[in-house]
């Protein structure tokens, strides 16, 4: 039980010291979008620079080496081949002091000439140009054919590496010539190539960080500012606007940027003004619903009351008739009594609720409306019905519209002083238009709906939201002088 415990933690831990394969590129990424974009920019800066130069410098470093090298090693043998040729003579002459004096010129002369030594043909040491004697191991280095060219090798010595190239003098008859040219002056000229790269490379990327700081201000600072203005319009503050700072994408951005909040200020503008419409609307509907409750308790109480009180007056009168004949008079008076109040009774309930729309549709219930209100007011109302017939729409349509056109005849009989209104409903391609056209006197439809203490103002915004709330449009054309038009649009009845 305990070791399997133990070997659950110990995978647990190995789990967490070492993730998988898979979170790591996951691990990465979310370490390097943690990174400010400042950072970001001065890394992959410096990363680029330091990765070019680091490469640039391995490069010339390596190419001059070889090239170097190779020089090295061609001046060496020409070098020993040159000594063998001027040495011949001194051999067979033995001329010892002018080999030595031969031997000091050609080191004197070539800086990289680490020794020279001159070997007759048994191997023997003729001359040479160490000061503190000539190494015992150094003659049997390096040896080359009589019939060869030359034969070079490479030797360690404390000072470094020692290219020895030996050459036979008079085709090895008369000895070897030899010559040790050391790798030190070559190697000190590839570090200090080195060493002037590598400053270069410091600095380029002194340049390049410096460089990168001004770009990532250039970068940053637009881009702060779009964060602070975004985190204003996120609390609701829709009035920061950000500063165009070039004509590149950034630029495009905070011109986007700055149109989006304007568009978001007056749609929450407009969102306002609708809340405070739907409020002021929602006051004057309990308010004209308690009017209307007042209303038809007036009409009842005054009219249908009166008429039933008079109706019981002259059923008392009746019994109380004399005669037949005042009999027959009285009841006719009674019948004209009842007929006037069942009249009355029948225009307020079709004010309330038409029935008609209900069994026939809006096209019978808007000519029955247009007979009535022709009857009442003494204004003709022309009905134009185009491309519906006997089709039904929806009874929230039909209930809409009617209550649009109703509210628009209502208004025309209250304010226009109009002498006709044409009502033109049609359906064509898929869309219901209704028309409502008066020769009125006309009003400044701007100013009345801009106008919040305007008394008509619940009838025109209850017409529009009728309109909204089944998915339509409506706009009224009118001028002062020049009657009114009113246009309800309504696609997919």
């Amino acid at each position: 039980m305990t070791t399997s415990g133990g070997s659950l933690i110990r995978s647990f831990v190995d789990s967490l010291i070492r993730p998988s394969a898979a979170s790591l590129p996951t691990r990465a990424w979310a370490l390097i979008s943690a990174v400010s974009l400042r950072t970001k920019i001065l890394g992959m800066v410096l990363a680029l620079v330091l990765l070019l130069g680091a490469g640039v410098t391995l490069q010339v470093r390596a190419t001059l080496t070889r090239t170097l090298m190779a020089q090295l090693q061609e001046e060496s043998v020409s070098l020993s081949r040159d000594l063998a040729a001027r040495s011949t003579d001194l051999l067979l002459i033995n001329d010892l002091y002018g080999i030595l004096q031969l031997l000091r010129e050609t080191q004197t002369n070539n800086p990289d000439v680490r020794y020279a030594f001159i070997l007759d043909r048994d191997g023997r040491v003729v001359a040479h140009t160490f000061d503190g004697g000539f190494p015992a191991d150094l003659a049997s280095a390096n040896s080359v054919a009589a019939d060869a060219h030359h034969h070079t090798t490479s030797i360690w010595t404390e000072e470094g590496v020692v290219w020895d190239t030996a050459v036979p003098i008079f085709e090895g008859k008369a000895g070897t010539a030899r010559i040790g040219v050391s790798e030190a002056r070559m190697r000190a000229t590839v570090a200090a190539i080195t060493t002037r790269l590598l400053l270069t490379t410091a600095l380029v990327s002194l340049v390049g960080i410096l460089t990168a700081i001004f770009l990532t201000w250039l970068l940053t600072r637009p881009v702060r500012q779009l964060v602070e203005a975004t985190e204003a319009v996120r609390h609701g503050d829709y009035s920061p606007r950000v500063r165009r700072w070039a004509d590149d994408e950034l630029g495009e951005l905070a011109d986007a940027f700055n149109v989006m909040t304007a568009d978001l200020a007056r749609a929450d503008a407009e969102r306002r003004e609708r809340e405070q419409m739907r409020a002021f609307y929602l006051r004057q509907i309990i308010t004209a619903q308690e009017e209307e409750r007042k209303r038809i308790a007036r009409e009842l109480h005054d009219e249908t009351g009166q008429a039933l009180a008079s109706v019981m007056v002259g059923l008392r009168n009746v019994e109380e008739a004399p005669s037949a004949g005042e009999l027959h008079a009285r009841l006719a008076d009674l019948r004209e009594v009842a007929s006037a109040t069942l009249e009355a009774v029948r225009r307020l309930a079709l004010e309330l609720r038409p029935s008609m729309l209900d069994d026939l549709g809006l096209v019978a219930a808007l000519r029955r409306y247009a007979a009535d209100y022709t009857a009442r007011f003494k204004i003709p109302v022309d009905v134009q019905i185009v491309g519906l017939g006997d089709q039904r729409l929806a009874p929230e349509v039909e209930t809409a519209l009617y209550r649009i056109i109703q509210e628009a005849l209502t208004n025309v009989a209250k304010y226009a002083r109009a002498t006709h209104v044409s009502v033109l409903l049609e359906c064509h391609e898929g869309q219901l238009n209704a028309i409502i056209e008066d020769d009125g006197c006309g009003f400044d439809a701007a100013q009345v709906l801009r106008s919040a203490a305007a008394e008509n103002r619940l009838g025109l915004y209850g017409m529009r939201e009728r309109a909204g709330l089944i998915g339509g449009a409506l706009t009224i054309e009118s001028q002062t002088g020049c009657g009114t038009t009113v246009y309800v649009r309504i696609p997919n009845p």
